[in-house]
């Protein structure tokens, strides 16, 4: 009920009396961060931060950080990418073609640049000089889902990633246009067969309940009636490019959600944006990735209006939600889980670890159940709290154990436990086992990771031998836990048993 009486208050505050909220808001956004608040929406808005990226942010008030990180926009990947991308796919009829031999070395291959697909990603998101970038091409990987397991194509799940980024924080009605015409898309959801006479509704149903509404804004008439203006749009087998074929595209008059016309399916798509439950639907699934698992209804309302007034523009979206206060309340702090890849990526990101290859890193997050580019099903991954169960808790521990404790005095990974760790990590849920020559190359991977402790603790004041007094603990739990640790930690252990120790507390899954 308070919450509520808050929420009904702020907006009575907007509607009636729009000076004083405009004051109340400017106020708040003006209020200076600090190391805390800056180390916080740091790893809110991107993966948890180096201390010297976050120094950089903790002069600045909340609306000068949100500008910044939104002017940070990456259009494209700055990771060179892998060599074949550019290479033709191979038609349907040459795979016919082919003898059990051919057969078999395509599918490795297809294998091979899968694993170099989901390298490529995890080093941007390492590298990235906008992590928001990157952190929105996640977000909307796993709402515009489609999956490598069934397009097979990995140079289209690479130009789709491409689509992505380009559009991750443009406008969402112009990505929805783009994706709906994607090669990769239109296999995954079976666009390319339908067609006049036998329409396929897969595509017409997910652009609607997933996509758009959420259930429970169309019925299933208008799923059918939209499936009809769809019909046509299809890819060239040769090339793998978008195709329109006139000829399959059924041209007679639809009934899509109250309106009535020759549609087209870029009409039906506009139609959907029209409808108020589309930005809601929108602004409630960037609340639950940024801000807490229980969207304020009133606020929800209230961003999703400006954020379909702007044109679906979804910057204006994003700055409203990182200037509320609910993405700063104390209450809202650690209620969200790190996914695999925030866990992994942040991790590597914030203590400086150096490598010499990604992939290995590519199968730490999909054991713990983030396999890139290949979500378990339409949905996608559901995330939030079903990112930990007793398995996964495990597994987490085991990935964070490796980094921070399987290293030499030189500040190196012991090679022979990093070979039994990619063995493990190459047997992913869902795959089955990896094919021998993939078993083989992560089993042998040099891939030398790099720690330096005291660089890091040296930050603190801190020594990696010597007990930290108690403004270096307290410096360094804040820089590492979200939330006072779950279990207390004893004060005699030296810097690098005290960061291990925390890093290994429950506490350090949430952000």
């Amino acid at each position: 009920m308070k919450l509520l009486s808050r929420s009904l208050c702020t907006l009575i505050l907007c509607m009636f009396f729009p000076f004083a909220f405009a004051q109340q808001s400017g106020k708040f956004a003006n209020t200076p961060m600090g190391i805390d608040d800056a180390r916080f929406f740091l790893e809110r808005t991107g993966f948890a931060s180096a201390e010297r990226d976050v120094m950089q942010y903790a002069g600045l008030n909340r609306r000068q950080a949100v500008e910044r990180v939104l002017a940070q926009e990456a259009a494209g990947a700055q990771t060179l990418e892998p060599s074949w991308v550019a290479q033709p796919i191979t038609p349907p009829r040459d795979l016919k073609s082919m003898n059990d031999d051919e057969r078999k070395a395509y599918r490795e291959q297809q294998i091979r640049q899968a694993f170099e697909l989901r390298g490529w990603w995890l080093h941007e998101m390492l590298t990235t000089p906008s992590p928001l970038s990157e952190r929105m091409t996640l977000f909307w990987h796993n709402h515009f889902v489609s999956s490598q397991q069934k397009v097979h194509y990995t140079q289209l799940m690479y130009r789709q990633n491409l689509l992505l980024r380009r559009n991750a924080l443009g406008n969402f009605g112009s990505m929805l246009h783009e994706v709906s015409r994607d090669p990769a898309m239109l296999i995954y959801l079976d666009g390319a067969k339908n067609r006049k006479g036998a329409p396929n509704e897969n595509f017409a149903r997910e652009v609607m309940e997933l996509f758009t509404l959420g259930e429970g804004h169309y019925s299933e008439q208008d799923i059918k009636e939209a499936a009809r203006a769809y019909t046509g749009w299809s890819i060239d087998p040769e090339n793998g490019e978008y195709k329109w074929r006139p000829f399959a595209h059924d041209d007679g008059i639809k009934t899509v959600l109250g309106k009535s016309g020759n549609f087209n399916g870029d009409d039906v798509l506009d139609i959907l944006l029209a409808q108020p439950a589309c930005a809601e639907f929108i602004v409630g699934k960037l609340w639950r990735e940024f801000v807490s698992p229980d969207p304020d209804p009133v606020e929800v309302k209230r961003i999703a209006a400006r954020f379909r007034d702007s044109g679906y523009e979804i910057k204006v979206a994003l700055r409203e939600l990182f200037l509320s206060p609910a993405f700063w309340s104390a209450k809202n702090r650690a209620t969200l889980v790190k996914s695999p890849v925030e866990l992994v990526v942040g991790t590597l990101r914030q203590f400086d670890f150096g490598y010499d290859d990604p992939l290995p890193f590519t199968f730490a997050v999909a054991q713990l159940g983030q396999n890139l580019f290949d979500p378990p099903n339409v949905k996608g991954w559901p995330g939030g709290d079903d990112w930990i169960n007793s398995s996964t808790l495990l597994a987490r521990k085991s990935v964070l154990e490796r980094l921070f404790r399987a290293i030499d005095p030189a500040g190196r990974p012991q090679m022979a436990a990093m070979r039994r760790e990619t063995q493990e990590l190459g047997k992913v849920k869902g795959q089955g086992a990896l094919r021998e020559e993939g078993r083989i190359r992560f089993a042998n991977v040099v891939s030398m990771i790099a720690f330096d402790p005291e660089s890091w603790l040296r930050q603190f004041g801190a020594q990696t031998d010597t007990a930290p007094d108690v403004a270096q603990r307290l410096a360094i739990q804040k820089a590492v836990l979200p939330l006072e640790p779950s279990v207390p930690i004893r004060a005699d252990l030296a810097g690098v048993a005290y960061l291990r120790t925390l890093v290994m507390d429950p506490t350090y899954q949430l952000k």
